[in-house]
């Protein structure tokens, strides 16, 4: 069977070294250091020690029989001031990284963004100034210079509607910056990019495989009336469609969440054309559905979530729904862009809390979400859907952004204290059912 399996981290949440080898600020090393910022102040500054240590974990890979190993470049380690010129050390620990999972027989998939911009580009207006889609493809055509001659699956943006609203509009993320007008700047700029970013790949690699990176959640209305279900739609044009839509040539979801067409300020004549991309697949990434209602408090979007916790169903630590048949609702709906060749879930994972009993992590939970989230990928698949890889998050437990070190997602326990790895029951799990369908 064809069909990709392997796991998926992140540069600033495994990594560690912030500051050694010439590696340049990100705007999380700098968010992640404020105090009152981050669950009781925790950072990323050692993380996983992933920089130091990943030998080990590709090797906690190898051992798992895991066979693709999705992770992200740090742009401030590789271009330490954004743009200009190239930090050679940088460059060294990614061929490091890349020609060890070759040796170990683990096909390396990069994430060239996953929400760690320089900070140097933030002072100049990070996503909200124009000039990051030069930057970006600067940063682009140097990624794929140095490693494209053994890398072929490249994901362009992960998750952009989660860096722009969370980082541009509410203010929890790095930068921490609060408000429409940074939001829909940023929000077309990453959507500038995402395509942008496609076509540098597609044209420096014409053997590659490039895609993008989605979050997705299915929403539904809560009360089975007029104003939820237009609520629901808002919701879902913004969580699921705003991004998806333009790369697929539908341009911006606007007739759904009329508030986008305040997006006409920020687009410049031939944008439209330039939104689009034909990529050779689209990553989706779900953890939860949620239930939507007609909310007067909610200004613009007029819409609010019903929390998990207050609808008696099963939660994770995260307070999310454990509902497996929203990731085969979510496959559903992408597989209608046809305009794209196939579908990979590129993440899907909980955090539960873990105990290490004998030094041992038996997580029956997450085994249990797990395989029933893979069942319903694989429903979605004899319903027709070309979906060919799932990529479960996380290898290891790691900074999990503004909620620290506390929500654990990993098939691998870290102790921080000491970095000892303990493989969890779900990771021994993984990679025997894994091992069944190779």
């Amino acid at each position: 069977m064809d069909f990709k399996w392997g796991v998926s981290t992140a540069a600033y949440q495994i990594e560690g070294g912030w500051n050694e080898d010439g590696k340049g600020q990100s705007i999380w090393d700098v968010f992640a250091n404020k105090r009152g910022l981050t669950f009781e102040n925790h950072n990323g500054n050692i993380a996983c020690d992933f920089y130091h240590r990943y030998t080990h974990d590709l090797a906690i890979l190898h051992q798992l029989n895991i066979p693709n190993f999705r992770f992200s470049l740090s742009w401030s380690r590789i271009i330490p001031n954004g743009t200009g010129a190239v930090n050679p050390k940088g460059i060294d620990f990614y061929n490091r990284v890349i020609d060890f999972c070759l040796e170990l027989g683990i096909e390396p998939w990069i994430t060239l963004y996953h929400w760690d911009l320089p900070y140097e580009l933030e002072k100049k207006g990070g996503w909200t100034n124009r000039e990051v889609i030069r930057w970006f493809s600067e940063y682009v055509e140097v990624c794929v210079k140095y490693f494209g001659d053994r890398v072929k699956r490249w994901i362009i943006l992960n998750e952009p509607m989660a860096f722009t609203g969370a980082g541009y509009f509410l203010g929890l993320h790095a930068p921490g910056r609060k408000g429409l007008y940074c939001f829909l700047a940023a929000a077309h700029h990453a959507t500038m990019c995402q395509a942008e970013g496609g076509r540098i790949v597609r044209s420096m690699l014409t053997e590659s495989q490039v895609g993008t990176a989605f979050s997705s959640t299915f929403v539904q209305p809560f009360f089975d009336n007029n104003r939820d279900v237009m609520a629901t739609n808002r919701a879902d044009a913004l969580l699921n469609r705003l991004f998806v839509e333009p790369l697929a040539g539908l341009g911006y979801p606007v007739k759904d969440f009329k508030l986008l067409q305040r997006l006409e300020r920020f687009i410049k004549d031939g944008d439209e054309s330039k939104l689009a991309f034909n990529m050779d697949f689209i990553g989706l990434q779900n953890y939860t559905r949620e239930l939507v209602t007609f909310s007067m408090l909610t200004p613009l979007l007029w819409s609010k979530f019903v929390p998990a916790d207050k609808r008696n169903v099963e939660v994770t630590d995260m307070n999310w729904e454990v509902y497996p048949e929203s990731i085969y609702e979510m496959l559903m709906k992408f597989s209608k862009y046809k305009s794209f060749k196939e579908i990979i879930v590129t993440e899907s994972g909980a955090s539960f809390p873990d105990v290490v009993i004998n030094g041992k992590v038996n997580d029956v939970r997450r085994i249990n979400f797990l395989d029933q989230h893979i069942k319903q990928v694989f429903r979605a698949r004899q319903d027709g859907v070309n979906v060919n890889g799932f990529f479960t998050w996380s290898l290891t437990d790691n900074f999990e952004w503004k909620e620290g070190y506390r929500p654990k997602f990993g098939l691998v326990h870290i102790d921080f204290e000491t970095q000892q790895r303990i493989i969890k029951d779900s990771g021994y799990w993984y990679g025997n059912f894994i091992q069944s369908y190779l």
